[in-house]
């Protein structure tokens, strides 16, 4: 839908201030890592999709169009939830999405998934799902060069691999939305659906709990992925929206989902 494209408020900003020059010079320099390479991307081609995250698994192509669509049909949301994990707010939403039983869609960045593996690993042993969210949140990846979202993508394919102990991610999310034909090319050839949404909350301003809620019911007919963050700031206010949202959704009927693959 329209969100999908739309930049993010706050952007890249937080990241940039964390990550710093390391990442400016270490990971840019590298331009296409390691892994990159492991993952057959030569001068800035299609990766063959015969590699794997994890030694002796196996990759399966997935389509490269951006899914919005619930494996719960007509009446399914998916509940996906942007930028850690983050040691304070992250276990907080495990635990309200574990009250209701519901399962979420976790798209990570990458610096923060390789800072946090035990997140990870709580994330994955709840039956929640994991998405690559890039390595640095850089909204800016749509206008960089194919070996810069090479690394970006892949790099954080890696990253939340290995933090996970294994478990690899099964979507793709363009920071800000920022998808091109080859990262969606790219993400899919590794396994990575690309991912868009329906309802962006625009939590990330903290506009306040009433005002997340509000925009779900307001907006919830433009399609069944909600999107939320559990970082980049105090995030109080997802924690206190989704304890409200949940329920109420339930008892409207809905079914809580993955989008499909």
């Amino acid at each position: 839908m329209g969100g999908d494209m739309a930049r993010h408020s706050g952007g890249r900003g937080w990241y940039v201030k964390v990550l710093g020059a390391a990442l400016g010079v270490t990971l840019l320099a590298t331009g296409a890592s390691m892994w990159t390479a492991q993952a057959g991307v030569v001068d800035g081609q299609s990766p063959k999709t015969t590699a794997s995250a994890k030694p002796g698994g196996a990759v399966k192509p997935v389509a490269v169009t951006i899914v919005h669509a619930s494996d719960k049909g007509a009446r399914g949301v998916n509940i996906t939830i942007d930028d850690g994990p983050d040691p304070e707010w992250t276990p907080q939403m495990l635990d309200v999405l574990r009250e209701y039983g519901v399962k979420a869609t976790f798209c990570m960045v990458g610096t923060q998934a390789q800072a946090h593996p035990g997140l990870v690993k709580q994330v994955v042993a709840a039956g929640h799902r994991l998405c690559d969210h890039s390595v640095s949140h850089d909204t800016t990846m749509d206008k960089q060069s194919q070996a810069y979202q090479s690394q970006q993508i892949l790099d954080a394919e890696r990253m939340i691999t290995e933090a996970s102990g294994g478990v690899r991610p099964m979507y793709y999310r363009a920071p800000g939305g920022a998808f091109t034909p080859y990262s969606r090319k790219l993400a899919a050839s590794r396994g990575m659906r690309p991912l868009g949404w329906n309802v962006d909350t625009k939590d990330f301003e903290r506009p306040g709990a009433d005002a997340i809620v509000a925009t779900v019911q307001q907006e919830l007919h433009n399609g069944p992925t909600l999107l939320f963050h559990d970082a980049g700031g105090d995030r109080s206010q997802t924690v206190e929206a989704l304890r409200r949202i949940l329920p109420e959704l339930k008892q409207q009927g809905y079914s809580f989902g993955f989008p499909v693959r």
